[in-house]
């Protein structure tokens, strides 16, 4: 038994989300629906456009692995996140998560001087996130937070696509798939955004290398990867780099690959508010599924579940409780 279900890598930031409406998204020349990154003055732009907002606004910590990680651990698998946050007020909500959700950690060894950094969700009336990140200290995350004795003492190592966009965030990312490798430990990677496939795509290249054992696509980011206009010619794109891959597909559910057959995975129908974290948790979701030993179509339906109850509610994750209910309404224990 190894000591952790999966490691992941990604950056650490904390979501500032607040409800706007379509025709402000194109007063601030904002795009819909994607991550864009900014630098903190295009950040207090936006807020300063966004002022009569912020008394509604909602604050919790974020980062694409870190809510992946988060939600394996929550479910019970024990995970463990490299990433950087500075020595700053925000850097202690985000320790104090990782935590409380019992995730360890690399930031024992101590916090820099610098901001933290911060992510701007944008939520419209029909439930679409748009980010604007503001990267701070999380962008000179290297090899330095690695920990080499972790990676090998995981089942899986989980690389957050957005990694790309750093140059040592993306020499980190590669190392560990190299530590992964030769330890014997299995690598999945999330293509993470359109924009990462579309502007980065040799840098995720030479972080996907020779090929993963598992990859996360959204359909917008597998076809992009394939550069293809079908569902059924991304899969064939994706089977070459990845043994094993799951494409989200939105109010349609989402379709495995398990190295050997495509398993459609119906949606879980709800009402979505907030699509924010939706990806984040159907990937942490289904790896805490086939750590535990589900096979894809099972570990699929539960990350559709876990997915569709974070989209019902404002917020990238669920309440600490809500975790181990929905494991033992699905699984029954």
């Amino acid at each position: 038994m190894k000591k952790y279900k999966v490691y992941g890598i990604g950056a650490a930031l904390v979501d500032t989300e607040i409800k706007v409406e379509d025709h402000e998204l194109t007063r601030m020349d904002v795009g819909k629906g994607l991550m864009t990154l900014v630098d903190e003055a295009r950040q207090g732009e936006l807020l300063s456009h966004l002022k009569d907002h912020l008394v509604k606004a909602s604050h919790a910590s974020g980062g694409s692995a870190g809510n992946s990680m988060i939600a394996t651990a929550q479910f019970g698998g024990p995970t463990f996140m490299s990433c950087k946050v500075a020595n700053d007020a925000d850097g202690d909500i985000y320790v104090a998560d990782l935590e409380s959700a019992g995730v360890d950690h690399c930031l024992m060894q101590g916090r820099a001087e610098g901001t933290t950094g911060k992510c701007l969700v944008l939520i419209t009336p029909d439930a679409e996130r748009s980010m604007n990140t503001f990267l701070g200290i999380s962008e000179t995350l290297s090899v330095d937070q690695l920990d080499h004795e972790a990676i090998a003492a995981s089942e899986y190592l989980y690389i957050e696509g957005y990694q790309v966009t750093s140059p040592t965030g993306r020499e980190a990312a590669i190392k560990a798939r190299e530590i992964a490798e030769a330890a014997g430990v299995k690598t999945a990677l999330s293509f993470s955004d359109p924009g990462m496939v579309e502007f980065f795509r040799d840098g995720l290249q030479q972080m996907v290398g020779d090929k993963l054992d598992l990859v996360f696509a959204n359909e917008d980011e597998a076809k992009g990867w394939a550069q293809v206009d079908t569902v059924e010619d991304a899969v064939e794109g994706l089977k070459q780099v990845a043994n094993t891959f799951a494409i989200t597909l939105g109010a349609d559910g989402a379709v495995t690959w398990d190295g050997s057959e495509l398993h459609r995975i119906p949606p879980h129908k709800v009402h979505a508010v907030d699509t924010n974290g939706a990806g984040d948790m159907f990937a942490g979701a289904f790896l805490y599924a086939i750590t535990r030993g589900e096979d894809f179509p099972t570990a699929g339906r539960f990350a559709s579940l876990a997915a569709g109850k974070v989209v019902a509610n404002y917020g990238p994750r669920l309440a600490a409780p809500d975790y181990p209910e929905l494991r033992a309404e699905f699984f029954g224990d």
